[in-house]
């Protein structure tokens, strides 16, 4: 077992970056090589801007090489609670920037050839306890008259035509959800900004900015430049002088297992559908197929970093987690198991926007495949002058009351969600 992220390793190492110096002056510095800052260096190249994008260790190494590879549409949040807070036409507007994010994500992989095996496969939200049922249904009525109408329920009796376990009570199902190998998506995001012209420096953590008179002094191990403009796509990063972002995100533990390719009868009998899959419970379970046939679970394990201990404990969780769901895959090799770290907000919305003439633009919450994707591409128009772009500009963030970027209360939210789970 292979205590990395299957995406990173089945994927060809990027190997566009520039070995220069860094030094001169450029019309942007894009801080974090993820699928934020990948996207925005392609948009702004586009744009003919001078772009240095600075990466603290390789391209897609954090969170955007070590997630699910889920591009599903929806929040994470229940529509009509959404649309009880901030009123129906804003949650539809939140709703259409997902729909938004996967067409985005969909026209790069065409425009820029990469092979990332993007499928429109669908997500189906499962319904852990009968009375979840309840929930989904309510929500999809709604999501049907005032969003997406392509939305429909799938009751218990038909579930077994979706996926082969009998764990669950019926489910939500999102037609416009896709799934897409992410490793090779976000390093070939990042080679099609190199040659639109962008500059990709990776071993290039930013350890200082400073305010100059030609706008920001970005300082590197690997040399010093100064930027008109400067975009944070840092996420949780915990280099640099990022305190003001760390007081605002909350880093959580995700882990994920990919087993041993499965057989042809297996996967006609488990996922006939290849649906992404993901349950209710509030330490979540989710799976999907990969592209090779692999069975690729991941959750919420513990509330806890990611290390190889601490991977490993995790590993063991979700293949307990999977064999609840999947009896017949109890004898199944485990070939991959890893973590990585999700940049959590407090409302489990994203925040972008400027601060101090800094951009900035993070804090998915787990659902930034595709959300990330396109704020890169949206950010790039934000700073050439278009901020009405932006559907988080409205969106305050203040700090997190006693947290200064070491998440001390991770375990006792993690009892606490357990015992809802069990209780509710």
């Amino acid at each position: 077992m292979k205590l990395t992220s299957y995406w990173l390793d089945t994927s060809q190492p990027f190997d566009h970056g520039s070995s220069n110096s860094l030094e001169g002056r450029y019309d942007v510095a894009v801080v974090g090589g993820g699928l934020t800052g990948s996207s925005a260096a392609l948009a702004l190249a586009k744009k003919g801007a001078r772009v240095a994008l600075l990466e603290a260790e390789t391209i897609g190494n954090a969170a955007s090489g070590r997630n699910g590879g889920m591009c599903n549409n929806g929040f994470a949040q229940n529509y009509a609670i959404m649309a009880g807070k901030y009123g129906t036409d804003a949650a539809n507007a939140l709703y259409k920037a997902f729909d938004a994010g996967v067409d985005m994500v969909e026209r790069l992989v065409q425009e820029e050839k990469i092979d990332c095996s993007f499928a429109r496969v669908g997500k189906l939200k499962l319904a852990a306890k009968p009375e979840h049922y309840d929930v989904l249904a309510r929500s999809q009525e709604l999501l049907a008259a005032n969003v997406d109408p392509e939305t429909r329920m799938i009751a218990r009796a038909d579930l077994r035509t979706e996926v082969g376990t009998n764990r669950y009570y019926g489910g939500l199902l999102f037609p416009k959800s896709a799934s897409m190998h992410v490793g090779r998506f976000v390093r070939g995001l990042a080679a099609a900004a190199v040659r639109r012209g962008a500059e990709v420096y990776e071993n290039a953590p930013v350890m200082a900015l400073r305010k100059v008179a030609a706008g920001h002094e970005v300082e590197t191990p690997r040399g010093k430049i100064v930027a008109r403009q400067v975009l944070l796509a840092s996420g949780i990063s915990q280099v640099g002088p990022l305190g003001w972002i760390r007081r605002r995100i909350v880093p959580v533990g995700a882990f994920l297992i990919v087993t041993e390719p499965l057989s042809p009868s297996d996967i006609a009998r488990l996922m006939p559908t290849r649906r992404n899959v993901v349950d209710t419970r509030n330490l979540v379970v989710y799976w999907r197929l990969t592209p090779d046939n692999r069975m690729l679970f991941g959750g919420r394990a513990r509330f806890a970093v990611s290390n190889p201990e601490s991977d490993e404990k995790s590993g063991q969780i979700l293949k307990a987690a999977m064999v609840d769901v999947y009896p017949e895959l109890a004898d199944t090799r485990i070939d991959y198991c890893w973590g990585g770290m999700v940049d959590m907000t407090r409302d489990r919305l994203p925040r972008a926007g400027e601060r101090g003439g800094i951009y900035y633009s993070m804090g998915y919450s787990g659902h930034g495949t595709h959300m990330s994707t396109l704020m890169g591409s949206i950010m790039a128009e934000v700073m050439d002058g278009r901020p009405d772009l932006n559907p988080w500009k409205d969106f305050d963030w203040p700090a997190i009351p006693g947290y200064f970027g070491r998440p001390w209360f991770l375990p006792i939210l993690g009892a606490y969600y357990r015992m809802k789970d069990l209780v509710g």
